[in-house]
């Protein structure tokens, strides 16, 4: 592959938040290491971009990226795409070809979805990354390889490994570096610079047709939605839109939520019956609207949302024993959030459980 084809992959990593910052600064520590690095995260949060990234920051970058799907082939398949074959290895092999090993040979090879891989070929990756040899298909012959591996899994490995389908060694093999990439909903600062990014490239990329940027409107209900398919979905509902014209059909049709109502979990929701709420829950704070030019639907909005976020925020916390870090795993927000919406809705621990949760988050 020519260095102007990989060029037209390429993606910066767009984003304001300190995850993504952290992983910028990672990527520039770990670029010319040539050590084994595994990206995770959730379908479409850009673990491919990551890697290519890590490619164009390498010393590597005259020489192809070459990327292999291990969930799109079966097992054979997959096989002799990763490691080729000599003529008549099998019905229809009339000719020696190279495998994605070979073709990646001084540059990278990236694995995506290793977590579709069958234990019979992990077993053989392995090998390759142990000893930079393998055998094509048919072959006796060793063929030597320099190949900068990086994978790429939506799966959780480690419990992988506990129900013996995946490798403990490769695991260790592959992740000498891991990057995690947290999905968009938990950090929704990168959404905005994102959507601006995504809106110039199409411009660009559609000339000959007049796309208009959205309104700032739209933007910020675009902003407010939580991305369930992550940056992955984000693209698509942008291309579609753009290129049709359809904003508001296209953002009525979208499951818009609160940011909030986003991450609160599925498994305290709707409210369970033992979740106290106050009896004031939907008495709305009427005296603080002066006039009625004050009594717009915004100001109402505000007020309910401030209220569900203490009552939700609040049941967590008591349930966990004012334990920050579980109540911020299970509301799917950063512990950093948490602690900013701690003190916004003036939330504060029973006296009894001060020195309890302090105790219990250092553990």
């Amino acid at each position: 592959m020519s260095r102007q084809q990989n060029d037209q992959h390429h993606t910066p990593i767009i984003g304001i938040s300190e995850n993504i910052q952290r992983i910028k600064e990672l990527i520039k520590h770990v670029a010319d290491t040539g050590l084994n690095i595994l990206v995770t995260g959730e379908t479409g949060v850009g673990k491919e971009v990551i890697a290519r990234n890590l490619y164009e920051n390498s010393a590597r970058k005259a020489k192809p990226f070459v990327k292999v799907n291990c969930a799109a082939l079966p097992e054979g398949l997959l096989e002799s795409e990763l490691y080729g074959y000599e003529k008549g290895a099998f019905t229809g092999a009339q000719r020696r070809t190279k495998g994605k090993f070979e073709l990646a040979h001084g540059g990278v090879l990236f694995l995506d979805e290793i977590g579709d891989m069958s234990l019979g070929l992990q077993s053989k990756l392995l090998h390759v990354l142990q000893t930079g040899e393998f055998a094509p298909l048919g072959s006796e012959k060793e063929v030597r390889t320099d190949t900068w591996v990086i994978a790429a899994t939506n799966h959780d490995l480690e419990a992988e490994i506990r129900k013996k389908t995946f490798r403990e060694d490769l695991f260790y093999r592959l992740s000498t570096i891991k990057i995690y990439i947290p999905p968009l909903r938990n950090r929704p600062e990168d959404i905005e610079p994102l959507i601006d990014f995504y809106i110039d490239k199409y411009i660009d990329q559609y000339k000959d047709r007049r796309l208009v940027k959205p309104s700032n409107g739209v933007v910020q209900k675009l902003v407010s939605y939580h991305w369930p398919g992550n940056v992955r979905e984000l693209q698509n509902v942008l291309k579609r839109i753009m290129i049709l014209g359809n904003w508001d059909e296209t953002i009525d049709e979208l499951p818009y939520r609160s940011s909030i109502d986003a991450e609160i979990p599925t498994e305290i929701k709707p409210v369970p019956a033992e979740m106290p709420v106050s009896d004031d829950f939907i008495d709305l704070n009427y005296d603080n609207l002066p006039n009625l030019k004050s009594f717009g639907l915004k100001s109402i909005k505000k007020q309910v949302l401030d209220r569900v976020e203490k009552e939700v925020i609040s049941y967590v916390l008591g349930k966990t024993g004012w334990n920050r870090s579980k109540a911020a795993k299970i509301l799917k927000i950063s512990y950093k959030t948490l602690l900013n919406k701690i003190t916004e809705l003036n939330l504060e621990p029973p006296n009894n459980s001060k020195d309890e949760t302090s105790l219990s988050e250092n553990l």
